[in-house]
């Protein structure tokens, strides 16, 4: 495998691919704000060609496809955009996710998704794809009980990820390390497979950045800094961060939940390549509400892996 700096990787993709689009303009910047800075090292994997190839979630453990499926568009109230569909749109919407290749969904109990997915994934092998999903419990004792429950509702033995769900705290890993305690201890019994979280603020992540329990970060991220919780630059910055220490990355928000293509400023494909020409997550998952928009996020992720000659950058 060929060694790029993270400045080599960008200068790379800007000079084979142009400086075409909403990414590619971003990342011009983001080249000449950091050429004093030190960057970690990536290595371009040529195996990954195609979106639904699997990547390895920093050191986690866990392989998931490059693009995931999130269930939480508008996820409040244990309900969702994707769950007020009904069961059997919902069912159809993953089974043509898991038929198209895709082994990464990503759940949570504020979204209601997990009992939808379970029947949705009825006679699916376990091993075909991978689940993460979300606990809004602050207390170690609820805590515990929702990982019980969360495993009855989706029928399985195991999640693949835990997060801890929507952390707004600077000092959270001091004020819930009660509740990590429990999801370690979960993980130690097999229960689940790595944890982690998702953060709504920029000290919460720096608290995540500076954690060792974190296996893996859900972060809001995107070219036009929508629904972020920093500038594009300084979040990019603390995610290769994260990245570079071995924090398995996940991009969300990867459309500004739809404002940025709403606002007509860059298109779903120029997001997509942003997520990949970053090298600041590992994978990314997006929304979605009917079978063509996942026939429409898979064509337009291979478009942006063949406008970047499939250098996907993966943690040396």
């Amino acid at each position: 495998m060929e060694k790029l700096t993270r400045r080599e990787f960008i200068g790379a993709s800007i000079a084979a691919t142009g400086v075409a689009g909403v990414g590619g303009l971003l990342l011009k910047k983001e080249r000449a704000a950091s050429a004093s800075a030190p960057a970690p090292a990536f290595t371009i994997d040529p195996a990954i060609k195609s979106p639904t190839d699997k990547v390895k979630l920093g050191k986690s453990g866990l392989l998931v496809s490059l693009v995931g499926i999130g269930t939480g568009t508008v996820g409040v109230n244990h309900a969702s955009n994707q769950t007020r569909l009904g069961q059997e749109e919902f069912t159809r919407l993953m089974r043509h996710a898991v038929d198209s290749g895709i082994t990464f969904f990503d759940l949570a109990d504020q979204y209601g998704s997990m009992p939808y997915f379970a029947r949705a994934m009825k006679g699916v092998p376990r091993d075909r794809y991978a689940i993460q999903t979300k606990s809004n419990s602050r207390d170690p004792q609820k805590a515990a009980a929702d990982i019980d429950r969360f495993l009855g509702e989706l029928g399985t033995d195991h999640i693949d990820s835990l997060i801890v769900h929507c952390v707004t705290e600077s000092d959270w890993t001091t004020r819930y390390r009660g509740v990590m305690d429990v999801f370690e201890e979960a993980r130690q019994k097999g229960k689940i497979r790595a944890h982690g979280v998702t953060c709504h603020d920029f000290g919460a992540l720096k608290a995540a950045a500076a954690s060792d329990w974190v296996q893996v970060n859900q972060v809001r991220f995107n070219p036009m800094a929508k629904h972020m919780d920093a500038d594009v630059e300084t979040a990019r910055a603390l995610f290769l961060k994260m990245r570079g220490k071995g924090q398995g990355m996940i991009g969300m928000k990867v459309v500004g939940q739809g404002d940025i293509v709403k606002g007509r400023l860059g298109s779903p494909e120029d997001c997509y390549r942003f997520q990949i020409e970053s090298a600041a997550v590992d994978a990314f998952v997006i929304g979605v509400e009917k079978a063509e928009h996942i026939d429409q996020m898979l064509r337009g992720t291979q478009v942006a892996l063949n406008e970047l000659g499939y250098r996907v950058p993966v943690a040396a």
